[in-house]
């Protein structure tokens, strides 16, 4: 049984798997790093839950009153330690406090970005900041569907594709879950990640222990990047990282992100979370480089929590139009070269794939100059 025919129609969440009776579907790696599910005719029971819970197949957005915010956490060490104004480590508190338990994105073991379950903010340290890797969260539908049934109050934060998985495959409303979904650019390769960190730890002649995509310490809104090997940091541009720049010029994104329905401001989550894009224009007091963020209220639940958790947060009012990004008016395009470029990717070493692509993309920031 198939229940999509192009890549463009699958998003990788990986629900199908989870919610599937009969184990018949499992999740596997094509040749571009990204997953795939496959189905054992043999157990398939063409039940047809796996077309049911597919967020690209059904994702309607609800009508409703929204409201927008620029927010930034009043206690500096949670803005610093998160890739925008510290709008999620609020949220998590909050859902902690009351004796929830939160998931997000986490490295683990081979600096893999799962999803998990944290319990305590010793834990919810390893979900703060942003993760460019599409996050693997085998079981983890499974596992929310047990704690809401027992009682428990559950945030899950995660990109818009998931939190609508989430959602179907829940398949009923629960009182006590929040989801907050991001303002997500694309998810990138979960293959070509693995291969970097490899090429990085022999270059360094180490075991990677931690990755900052979005690291404050210019005072920047986050743009460079460090990485730890055998306790030694490397710090460096977000901008001059190859992997980061491989994200940038959109070779590494998945096929059905260049075609997302989600790239909207009417979602069904119950927040949208993001970068706050303008915010030197509209509020010049508070562009201090430490990042503000962007919050959309979706829903009734989500006003309730905004009006108890407001006073932790600088924050201001404004309208969709303020908010609006490219990521949440249109999908970000496939680059011209994707297809050479992974083509390349799948023959050559990757050291080798490493440098002729960063000395392509050298040739033409120089050309880009030349003809200016």
């Amino acid at each position: 049984m198939e229940f999509y025919t192009e890549k463009e129609d699958c998003c990788g969440c990986g629900a199908c798997a989870d919610v599937c009776p009969a184990d018949a579907v499992c999740m596997t790696e094509d040749e571009e790093g990204f997953w795939y599910p496959q189905v054992d005719g043999s157990k398939c029971v063409d039940c047809g839950r796996c077309r049911q819970v597919c967020p690209v197949k059904n994702h309607p957005a609800e009508h409703r009153e929204r409201l927008y915010f620029g927010v930034q956490a009043r206690e500096q060490e949670k803005r610093y330690g998160s890739s925008s104004g510290g709008m999620f480590p609020i949220l998590a508190e909050y859902m902690l406090r009351r004796g929830g338990v939160v998931y997000g994105a986490a490295f683990q073991e081979h600096m893999e970005v799962v999803h998990r379950e944290v319990h305590n903010l010793e834990e919810l340290e390893t979900l703060k900041k942003t993760k460019y890797v599409q996050s693997n969260l085998k079981g983890i539908y499974r596992r929310i569907r047990t704690q809401l049934n027992g009682g428990r109050w559950v945030l899950f934060c995660g990109t818009p594709c998931q939190a609508q998985a989430l959602r179907l495959f829940l398949r009923k409303p629960y009182e006590k879950l929040v989801t907050a979904d991001l303002v997500c650019y694309g998810a990138p390769s979960p293959g070509i990640w693995s291969a970097y960190v490899k090429y990085l730890e022999h270059k360094h002649h180490g075991t990677m222990t931690g990755f900052s995509f979005r690291d404050k310490r210019n005072r920047d809104n986050g743009h460079a990047r460090s990485y730890v090997i055998n306790g030694r940091e490397y710090a460096g541009s977000l901008y001059g990282d190859a992997y980061c720049r491989m994200y940038f010029a959109n070779v590494i994104v998945r096929p059905s992100c260049h075609s997302c329905g989600f790239c909207t401001a009417e979602r069904n989550s119950d927040f949208t979370l993001g970068d706050f894009w303008g915010i030197e224009r509209m509020k010049p007091d508070m562009d201090d480089g430490m990042g503000t963020s962007m919050v959309i209220v979706h829903t009734a639940q989500a006003q309730k929590i905004w009006e108890e958790v407001k006073e932790e947060l600088a924050w201001f009012s404004c309208t969709k139009e303020d908010v609006l990004q490219p990521r949440l008016t249109g999908p970000t395009p496939a680059a011209k070269g994707r297809g050479m470029f992974m083509a390349l990717y799948k023959i050559l070493p990757f050291s080798l794939f490493l440098m002729l692509f960063t000395k392509t993309m050298s040739g033409i920031a120089l050309l880009r100059r030349i003809r200016r």
